[in-house]
Protein backbone atom coordinates (compact mmCIF):
# COMPACT_ATOMS: atom_id res chain seq x y z
CA UNK A 1 0.00 0.00 0.00
CA UNK A 2 2.79 2.68 -0.68
CA UNK A 3 0.86 4.03 -3.32
CA UNK A 4 -0.67 6.69 -2.04
CA UNK A 5 1.08 8.82 -3.99
CA UNK A 6 -0.54 12.21 -3.08
CA UNK A 7 -2.65 11.81 -0.30
CA UNK A 8 -1.96 13.51 2.66
CA UNK A 9 -4.71 11.88 5.15
CA UNK A 10 -4.15 8.53 4.55
CA UNK A 11 -6.27 8.15 1.37
CA UNK A 12 -6.39 10.41 -1.39
CA UNK A 13 -6.40 14.67 -2.18
CA UNK A 14 -8.93 16.50 -4.14
CA UNK A 15 -5.67 16.86 -6.38
CA UNK A 16 -5.98 13.12 -7.18
CA UNK A 17 -9.65 13.14 -8.32
CA UNK A 18 -8.75 15.97 -10.33
CA UNK A 19 -5.76 14.21 -11.95
CA UNK A 20 -7.29 10.74 -12.57
CA UNK A 21 -10.72 12.27 -13.59
CA UNK A 22 -9.30 13.85 -16.36
CA UNK A 23 -6.70 11.24 -17.57
CA UNK A 24 -10.06 9.24 -18.73
CA UNK A 25 -11.09 9.64 -22.26
CA UNK A 26 -13.16 13.09 -23.40
CA UNK A 27 -13.67 14.24 -19.68
CA UNK A 28 -14.13 17.88 -19.37
CA UNK A 29 -14.05 19.80 -15.60
CA UNK A 30 -17.10 21.84 -15.15
CA UNK A 31 -18.10 24.20 -11.90
CA UNK A 32 -21.52 23.37 -10.45
CA UNK A 33 -22.93 24.05 -7.47
CA UNK A 34 -19.74 26.03 -6.61
CA UNK A 35 -17.90 22.32 -7.11
CA UNK A 36 -15.73 21.17 -9.11
CA UNK A 37 -17.35 18.37 -11.26
CA UNK A 38 -16.28 15.64 -13.77
CA UNK A 39 -17.69 14.86 -17.19
CA UNK A 40 -18.12 12.90 -20.25
CA UNK A 41 -20.20 13.84 -22.68
CA UNK A 42 -21.89 15.91 -20.70
CA UNK A 43 -22.56 13.94 -18.22
CA UNK A 44 -21.61 14.04 -15.09
CA UNK A 45 -19.82 10.50 -13.62
CA UNK A 46 -17.91 12.59 -10.63
CA UNK A 47 -18.53 15.38 -7.91
CA UNK A 48 -16.06 17.21 -5.60
CA UNK A 49 -17.79 17.73 -1.82
CA UNK A 50 -17.68 20.95 -0.46
CA UNK A 51 -14.55 20.23 1.61
CA UNK A 52 -12.64 18.05 -0.64
CA UNK A 53 -13.06 15.06 1.52
CA UNK A 54 -15.44 13.15 -0.36
CA UNK A 55 -16.78 12.70 -4.09
CA UNK A 56 -20.20 11.63 -4.82
CA UNK A 57 -19.85 8.92 -7.92
CA UNK A 58 -22.81 7.15 -10.32
CA UNK A 59 -23.56 4.43 -8.53
CA UNK A 60 -26.98 2.11 -9.49
CA UNK A 61 -29.36 3.17 -6.47
CA UNK A 62 -29.68 -1.08 -5.95
CA UNK A 63 -26.48 -1.29 -5.33
CA UNK A 64 -25.68 1.23 -2.72
CA UNK A 65 -27.02 -0.39 0.11
CA UNK A 66 -24.62 -3.51 -0.42
CA UNK A 67 -21.85 -0.72 -1.15
CA UNK A 68 -22.69 0.90 2.28
CA UNK A 69 -23.03 -2.20 4.09
CA UNK A 70 -19.59 -3.82 3.73
CA UNK A 71 -17.94 -0.37 4.14
CA UNK A 72 -19.56 2.41 5.96
CA UNK A 73 -16.53 4.40 6.86
CA UNK A 74 -15.74 4.19 2.70
CA UNK A 75 -19.63 4.57 1.01
CA UNK A 76 -22.30 6.82 1.69
CA UNK A 77 -25.05 8.78 1.08
CA UNK A 78 -27.01 11.57 2.00
CA UNK A 79 -30.59 10.98 2.91
CA UNK A 80 -33.15 13.42 1.40
CA UNK A 81 -30.52 14.64 -0.77
CA UNK A 82 -29.44 11.18 -2.68
CA UNK A 83 -32.42 9.16 -2.64
CA UNK A 84 -33.36 9.41 -6.09
CA UNK A 85 -29.92 9.71 -7.78
CA UNK A 86 -27.68 7.07 -9.02
CA UNK A 87 -25.07 8.50 -6.90
CA UNK A 88 -22.71 7.07 -3.96
CA UNK A 89 -20.45 9.09 -1.86
CA UNK A 90 -16.95 8.12 -0.88
CA UNK A 91 -14.72 9.10 1.84
CA UNK A 92 -11.29 10.26 0.36
CA UNK A 93 -9.70 9.13 3.27
CA UNK A 94 -10.89 6.02 3.35
CA UNK A 95 -9.75 5.08 0.17
CA UNK A 96 -6.16 2.64 0.39
CA UNK A 97 -4.46 4.46 -2.43
CA UNK A 98 -4.79 6.24 -6.05
CA UNK A 99 -5.17 2.82 -7.80
CA UNK A 100 -8.41 2.56 -5.57
CA UNK A 101 -9.49 5.78 -6.69
CA UNK A 102 -9.14 5.36 -10.21
CA UNK A 103 -10.75 2.17 -10.14
CA UNK A 104 -13.99 4.15 -8.51
CA UNK A 105 -13.69 6.61 -11.30
CA UNK A 106 -13.43 4.44 -14.03
CA UNK A 107 -16.62 2.29 -13.07
CA UNK A 108 -18.59 5.38 -12.70
CA UNK A 109 -16.85 7.24 -16.24
CA UNK A 110 -18.13 3.73 -17.76
CA UNK A 111 -21.69 4.30 -16.78
CA UNK A 112 -21.85 7.58 -18.32
CA UNK A 113 -19.56 7.45 -21.34
CA UNK A 114 -21.04 7.04 -24.32
CA UNK A 115 -20.36 3.81 -26.48
CA UNK A 116 -18.09 4.49 -28.23
CA UNK A 117 -15.55 6.05 -25.70
CA UNK A 118 -16.19 3.18 -23.50
CA UNK A 119 -15.31 0.43 -25.91
CA UNK A 120 -11.86 1.98 -26.23
CA UNK A 121 -11.60 1.53 -22.39
CA UNK A 122 -10.60 -2.27 -21.75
Amino acid sequence: MEHGEHGERGGVSADDVRTEALALPGTAEKLAWGQPTFRVAGKLFVSLGDDDTTIGVKCPREERGELIEAEPEKFFVVPGHDDNYNFLRVRLAALEDVGELRAILLDSWRQAAPKRLRDGQG
